[in-house]
């Protein structure tokens, strides 16, 4: 009521004042001479004190990737999209499964510890106060088999972006303090692993130590918490000498001119690199070496009991589930059946026994009518497809009531046979029609395009534009023999 009695008085009060109190009221010299008036500018006109406006078009619209590889053997890759702002980072061939001969949980640490103190920044602080000159943010993200640092700000910023981005990679001075703020961060993070309703990590992480034991693809990707305590500064500067070099490496940039991004990867990348475990040599072992092994497929399995009774209580307790995650090797990414696995991932869908919507949320997929729809005891059926450079997992994850785990186990056992059977060519369009839709949709986002391009050419060398991908979905009229071969071994 006293907010209609505040507008009421406002409106009241200008109907009251004479035309030329009212247009005062929200007008002002547009000039710096106190000429003009805001109220009388034509829009047929550019508005005084602004910056020309910037068009795209079809034509311009539609870049190519560039690949530059430098003499230090740094790849550089960019897309020059239409915008005021750009997103660029470095992908390096490091994670995980690269982590055989170390302490599991490097990757986990580098990511905690990305944009803190270098050689020419004291600390994290003064990296973020350069970043907000330019409107920019930062964030580092590691997997299995990638690392990667990203930035996004404005274009004029470019150069200091590279800048910090060289900063941080080479020349990081891993501080007392940092490694404990680190080793904090992890512990919390595995805790709230631990504590999250939502199994879907902790689970992903199981099947793959289940479908390769002891190797590659298998090693823990967050660190375990017996770990934390042993990783220790000499142990990351010996990780970074052997696996952050720059044949190892893309410069990956959206929304800028290849050559400006070129001459200043040369600069700071080529001309000024000087990683600090070459001019410090003592703070690396010099006895360790790259691991080039090939993921080797074990198949096995991990039982993991949890007791759940102090989590949640009260008149609405979580329910007691039990989860089970059941997998098949498939193929790498750079595999021909990699999209034919990628389409038979849509169409088998699945998700919560509670969501709603329509076939856009995946409710006409095999998950929801052949498991969610007719058992009701069933809370959770989703697929999933893991594809890397050398090998690919194929899951699906599922949960009910642990008196009923056995008959969950053979009611997605069953489903999974059921892919080798027939393929009605409504479900198989459908589940194509919204594979290409999802992969045009996400490349509207430019962080987006730029770990496509930059995963691309650091696997491949090349980046394969959304159009071929788009026809070979379009040109899939049946699951491939090889799916039906795999499925059927079970």
């Amino acid at each position: 009521m006293a907010t209609h009695m505040v507008l009421r008085i406002v409106r009241n009060g200008c109907r009251n004042l004479p035309r030329s109190g009212r247009r005062s009221f929200c007008s002002k010299p547009l000039n710096c001479n106190g000429t003009g008036d805001i109220a009388n500018v034509p829009l047929s006109q550019p508005i005084p004190g602004l910056p020309p406006p910037r068009f795209t078009s079809a034509e311009a619209s539609k870049n190519e990737t560039q690949v530059t590889v430098l003499d230090n053997g740094l790849t550089v890759a960019t897309e020059n999209v239409f915008g005021q702002f750009c997103t660029v980072g470095v992908l390096i061939n490091s994670g995980s499964r690269y982590e055989v001969a170390y302490p599991s949980g490097i990757s986990h640490f580098l990511e905690k510890i990305a944009f803190g103190s270098t050689t020419q920044y004291t600390d994290k602080d003064k990296i973020l106060q350069e970043l907000e000159k330019h409107g920019g943010i930062c964030d580092c993200q590691s997997s299995r088999d990638t690392l990667i640092y990203a930035m996004s700000a404005e274009t004029r910023g470019l150069q200091a972006v590279v800048n910090i981005l060289s900063e941080v990679i080479n020349r990081p001075i891993i501080t007392a303090e940092e490694l404990e703020d680190a080793k904090m961060a992890v512990g919390f993070h595995i805790q709230g692993m631990e504590l999250d309703p939502n199994p879907e990590p902790i689970l992903m992480e199981l099947i793959h130590q289940a479908a390769y034991r002891g190797n590659t693809l298998g090693l823990p990707h967050r660190c375990p918490p017996e770990n934390i305590d042993k990783i220790e500064k000499n142990i990351l500067y010996t990780y970074m000498k052997n696996y952050h070099t720059p044949e190892r490496m893309v410069l990956a940039g959206v929304g800028m001119d290849h050559e400006q991004m070129v001459e200043l990867a040369k600069e700071h990348f080529v001309k000024n690199y000087k990683p600090i475990w070459l001019e410090q040599e003592n703070l690396v072992d010099k006895k360790m070496s790259v691991d080039n092994s090939l993921a080797q497929y074990t198949g096995g399995k991990v039982l993991v009991e949890k007791d759940l009774s102090n989590v949640s209580l009260g008149p609405t307790p979580m329910p007691e589930l039990a989860h089970i995650v059941i997998g098949l090797e498939s193929c790498s990414h750079k595999d021909d059946d990699f999209i034919s696995f990628c389409v038979l991932n849509m169409m088998m869908g699945g998700g919560g026994s509670f969501s709603a919507g329509g076939p856009g949320k995946g409710m006409y997929t095999r998950l929801y009518l052949n498991v969610l729809n007719r058992f009701h005891w069933i809370h959770n059926a989703t697929c999933y497809n893991h594809a890397y450079d050398d090998s690919g997992l194929f899951c699906i994850h599922a949960s009910s009531h642990p008196d009923q785990l056995s008959d969950l186990v053979e009611v997605i056992v069953r489903e999974l046979l059921n892919t080798t059977s027939f393929v009605d060519k409504i479900e198989l369009q459908r589940a194509k029609t919204q594979l290409q839709s999802m992969l045009l949709m996400n490349l509207e986002s430019r962080p987006v395009i730029f770990e496509d391009v930059g995963r691309q050419v650091l696997s491949s060398g090349h980046r394969k534009q959304p159009e071929y991908f788009y026809d070979l979905i379009g040109n899939i009229m049946a699951i491939l023999n090889y799916i039906y071969t795999v499925f059927s071994i079970v």
